[in-house]
This record gives structure tokens, sequence and C-alpha cells, in this order.
């Protein structure tokens, strides 16, 4: 019986061992290859995570950009009344040196405006992007869609209105 037992063990060594390693290259194989399924899987979370990430940080601060820029508008609008009194008492002077007080604030006034950036918006042809019709007038002595008169001045800051100019508007 011992005999046996050492052929069976002998018979036994020698064939299970060429069997064993295909099973253990193809086991090895397939986990290499989830492993890079898992890999790859991992860096495209990453990728997209990074882009979220990368997105939501130029929309903060675009959001941010807005809010200063409505703000800064906003500020502005509230000192243009100032130049459109300014300019209505230019238009009434009583004496020389209440004339010559408000022109000189006048002109820091727009000295300060423009070193904010801050322009005056050209009135000669009517244009619904930067005027605002308050009157209309059918006059032959002006052409189409000219403006005829200036109620109040439009101020722009770059591309951004300010304010709209408020225009009488013939034809």
């Amino acid at each position: 019986m011992a005999e046996e037992t050492k052929q069976t063990t002998e018979a036994e060594e020698k064939t299970p061992e060429p069997e064993k390693k295909p099973k253990k290259e193809s086991a090895a194989k397939k986990e290499i290859a989830r492993l890079k399924e898992e890999s790859e899987a991992q860096k495209d979370a990453y990728l997209r995570l990074a882009a979220e990430y990368d997105n939501y940080r130029r929309r903060t601060a675009k959001e941010r950009e807005d809010t200063y820029a409505d703000a800064y508008a906003d500020a502005l609008k509230a000192l243009l009344p100032i130049a459109d009194n300014l300019e209505r008492a230019l238009r009434f002077p009583d004496s020389d040196k209440v004339v010559e007080g408000v022109q000189m604030t006048y002109n820091k006034l727009q000295q300060t405006l423009a070193s904010l950036g801050i322009e005056e918006i050209p009135c000669e042809r009517f244009d619904p992007n930067f005027h605002n019709a308050v009157m209309h007038v059918e006059d032959e002595a002006y052409g189409e869609s000219q403006i005829v008169e200036v109620f109040e001045k439009g101020y722009k800051k770059g591309d951004r209105v300010i304010r709209y100019a408020m225009v009488k508007v013939a034809n």
C-alpha cells in the first residue's frame, strides 16, 4: 500500500504542475485586466472631478466680477443726478461766482468719471441699445431717427451701459 501511495503521489506531482501554471497565468491576467479597468475608472473619475472644479472656479470668479461690476454701476448711477443738477444750474446763471464754482465742480466730476473709465454716450442717431426715447417729433428739418434733444445724458463703462440717455427723437 505504501508503494501505491508513492506512485500516486509521484504521478500527481508530475501532471498538476503544467495545469496549474496556465490557471495561475490566466487568473493573473484576469486580475491585471480588472486592475487596469479599475485604474482607468479611477483616472476618469479624477479627470471629471478636476474638470468640475475648474468649471466651478471659473464660474465663481465670473460671478464675483459680475457682482463687483453691478455694485460699481449702482454706485456710479447714484452720482449721475449730481452731474445732471450741475448741468442744469449752469444753464441759469445768476451770478458769476456761482457759475464759476458750479463749473469747477462740474469739471472735477467729469474728470473723476473719466478716471473711472465712465464715458458719455454720444447722442447723434437713435440707438435703442444706448438711448431711451421719451418723446417723438415729426419734423422735416431732421433726418430719420435723429436725436433732437437730450434730456439726460447716458453713460457707459466699456460695453456696459450704466444709464441710458433720455432723448427726443425726430421722424
